[in-house]
């Protein structure tokens, strides 16, 4: 090639553009808003299965918050304060809602457009990169997630289940704890070779969903359990969501904050290296 870069196949046997217009020297910088965009104009015909994401946490809330919640009572929230169980449970299982819906998201929709519709072989075609690709399809799992997020809080709010003003933080909040879930199941589903792998998506999600305080507090376990618990990432979120919806946040907020982005920021990077690895070599 006149400018010097390499010309490589991808792992299908098509020859792709030049390594070096792949890899940085002249990726396009709208790059993954434009495969976000796509992603709208295909949901665009499929509304109905986009919305479906918002009324799974909320049936749960309203089976488990309101119905169970009847016969509960009262539990300790932040700051050992006794609070209605709804109240409780509420930022517990928007934290899920934001878990489950980008872990959906980039593991079984990614996997169907790498391996059967052959998407980002196409789009590696163009100036686009890897790392583009990787921001394209977290974003768009994200921007799912605001919507579903939005969408839960204003049902805890017509509810009476928001007390304090900082749950005006709540939806920044899922929107982070969807994107460490969303860079590291993408990441994830680059490894996968079948659909027999997401046996292990599940095996994953279904421990943190019902072990990380969404149902009770922490003080339930033996101090050990509790201690691996709070390490847990969706924990970070529950946790962060449970101090800003019930009025008690505290330092320890940043903290949990910087765990969720970094395990995305080292999400998004693995993603993006193998999806070059992939495709490119």
């Amino acid at each position: 090639m006149s400018d010097g870069a390499t010309t490589v196949r991808s792992g299908y046997g098509r020859v792709l553009p030049p390594v070096g217009r792949l890899r940085g020297l002249r990726t396009a910088p709208c790059g993954s808003l434009k495969l976000i965009e796509r992603h709208a104009r295909v949901y665009r015909h499929a509304w109905l299965v986009f919305a479906s994401g918002v009324f799974e946490p909320l049936f749960y809330l309203l089976s488990v918050g309101i119905g169970l919640g009847a016969l509960v009572g009262e539990v300790a929230g932040p700051g050992g304060e006794l609070v209605p169980y709804r109240e409780f449970v509420a930022p517990g299982l928007l934290a899920v809602s934001a878990m489950n819906g980008a872990m959906y998201d980039s593991t079984f929709n990614v996997f169907f457009r790498l391996k059967y519709a052959k998407l980002y072989e196409s789009v590696l075609a163009t100036p686009v990169g890897p790392l583009e690709v990787a921001l394209g399809e977290i974003g768009w799992a994200l921007l799912r997630g605001a919507i579903y997020a939005v969408a839960f809080e204003l049902v805890m709010t017509c509810l009476g289940l928001v007390t304090s003003w900082w749950a005006v933080f709540a939806v920044p909040v899922a929107v982070l704890v969807g994107f460490a879930f969303a860079a590291v199941g993408m990441a994830g589903t680059t490894f996968m070779k079948s659909w027999q792998d997401f046996d292990y998506v599940l095996l994953i999600s279904m421990p943190l969903f019902l072990f990380s305080t969404t149902f009770y507090p922490l003080s339930v376990y033996p101090r050990v359990v509790g201690v691996i618990v709070e390490c847990t990432p969706l924990y970070q979120g529950v946790a962060l969501l449970r101090d800003l919806v019930l009025g008690d946040p505290g330092y320890d907020l940043l903290w949990r904050a910087l765990y969720l982005l970094l395990m995305g920021a080292a999400g998004l990077y693995v993603a993006a290296r193998r999806i070059a690895k992939l495709l490119l070599v």
